[in-house]
């Protein structure tokens, strides 16, 4: 009906449609790959062409047909309609070729209710999370939770790492001695940490700032200026300290599987910084704390959280969310329950928790709770990989997500960038499972991501938001 409205218009009907890298509604999505969206459109007699389109956005498909009329669905007469927010930037684009703009649709379907109703875009477990959702917030109190983020003030804390993804073809092993021989291929190096974690919030508010720790090197410092300004930038940069760098050698990306990772090189000074340093961290933090509404720390057991900094923190912080890891180089030295006393909010992950308690297999509900009471936490979150998300809130109600993508590139960073956007949803009082669903959302987008290659975006954070919860 839509498409003979649009032809009734005019004299030919061009159908643009997005190409499925480009398609952000989540995970399953697009159900159909572009084969049949394209064939299944020219079946139909009032199209005359269909056109695939590799970019996200419409403005180039718009410069590209120049129509006379461009047609969108009655629905997006009200911009706010639009979770992207670039119809404006498609209507101006429209102008500029010469063209007007109609709406059609006398009757409105929508795509995403018949395929979420009607077809399984997603596993049982995920459609069964979702509809339980729907039936307590609509896309639209997801979209509101988004939004409000803007207004937030935030400073992360915590160590900076550069992760060095170096590619190698693997050619078998060395006749003499056995070691693993492979061919140089390429090589990208990546802000990673607690810098990665400012990415993913930069993108939902620009009032963050980093404070981080990092060695004179021309080249690290290079890198970091491409995404922070100096009005963010709280970095403390000095000759006395090793840039950390993280070397893991992979084999190339082969479409449709994880990256495979060799081993890996870690260059970091195990020692604590010096008291100088310290000494300038405590003072920074002291100075600007006060200033936010939202402290991020991201303690890798790297060296900038000093327990004299740790209480600090604990002490002036408005709203804390703590992020505690163990990684090779901290097993059994960096525990939560060890370095901290209190939290509005932890995140942590599996191994973390039984390090935490001191059993092989935990009662993970349990344990969790057991953890929330220690620290007076008010929102708590045990991220399981691939198994579930528990997550637990401020009276103890507890909600339970399984994981929302299933075809993983890269698991590195994912734990990060879920904990960066289930942080920012508690400080708005958030339901947990309101808050714990934008957490997940945030991992989903950051498994499919080489690293932290780039961020998780607001429009598609927004885009999937609202497409799972349209039942």
């Amino acid at each position: 009906i839509h498409f003979e409205e649009a032809k009734a218009l005019g004299d030919m009907l061009v159908i643009t449609i997005t190409a499925e890298e480009f398609v952000n509604k989540g995970p399953g999505r697009p159900y159909f790959n572009d084969a049949l969206r394209i064939r299944s459109l020219i079946e139909l007699e009032c199209i005359d062409y269909v056109i695939l389109i590799p970019h996200s956005a419409a403005k180039e498909a718009i410069k590209c047909v120049c129509p006379d009329i461009y047609c969108k669905g009655l629905e997006y007469k009200d911009h706010h309609n639009d979770p992207t927010g670039n119809i404006l930037d498609d209507i101006s684009t429209v102008h500029e070729c010469g063209g007007k703009v109609k709406y059609v649709g006398k009757i409105v379907y929508s795509s995403t209710k018949l395929l979420n109703k009607n077809f399984d875009p997603y596993p049982d477990a995920v459609k069964a999370a979702c509809k339980d959702l729907s039936t307590h917030f609509t896309p639209t109190d997801f979209r509101n939770l988004i939004e409000s983020f803007s207004n937030l003030k935030v400073l992360v804390i915590g160590d900076i790492i550069f992760d060095r993804y170096s590619y190698v073809r693997v050619q078998g092993l060395t006749t003499k001695n056995r070691i693993l021989s492979g061919l140089y291929d390429a090589e990208e190096i990546q802000t990673g940490g607690a810098f990665a974690v400012f990415r993913h919030i930069k993108q939902f508010t620009d009032n963050v700032q980093l404070l981080g720790l990092i060695g004179d090197d021309k080249w690290a410092n290079e890198l970091l200026s491409e995404y922070i300004s100096a009005d963010q930038d709280e970095i403390i940069r000095s000759s006395q300290i090793q840039t950390i760098v993280k070397q893991r050698f992979i084999e190339p990306v082969t479409e449709g599987k994880e990256l495979t990772k060799l081993f890996s090189v870690n260059y970091l000074d195990i020692a604590p910084p010096p008291s100088n340093i310290q000494d300038e961290v405590y003072k920074r933090i002291n100075n600007i704390i006060k200033n936010f509404d939202l402290i991020v720390v991201m303690d890798f057991g790297h060296g900038i959280m000093q327990p004299r900094i740790r209480r600090l923190v604990e002490d002036k912080a408005p709203f804390l969310s703590v992020n505690c890891q163990t990684n090779s180089s901290n097993y059994g030295f960096n525990i939560i329950s060890n370095q901290y006393h209190k939290a509005n909010v932890i995140t942590l992950d599996e191994t973390e928790i039984k390090l935490f308690c001191g059993q092989r297999f935990p009662d993970f509900k349990a344990e969790a709770t057991r953890l929330k009471s220690k620290l007076k936490c008010d929102y708590l979150w045990l991220t399981r990989g691939g198994i579930e998300t528990i997550g637990i809130g401020p009276k103890n109600e507890r909600t339970l997500l399984p994981p929302f993508e299933n075809n993983i590139v890269d698991t590195v960073g994912a734990g990060d960038a879920f904990c960066a956007l289930s942080s920012i949803a508690a400080t708005q009082n958030s339901d947990i499972s309101l808050a714990t669903f934008t957490g997940q959302l945030a991992g989903a987008q950051a498994v499919r991501i080489i690293g932290n290659s780039y961020p998780v975006t607001k429009d598609r954070m927004i885009k999937s938001g609202m497409t799972m919860l349209s039942y």
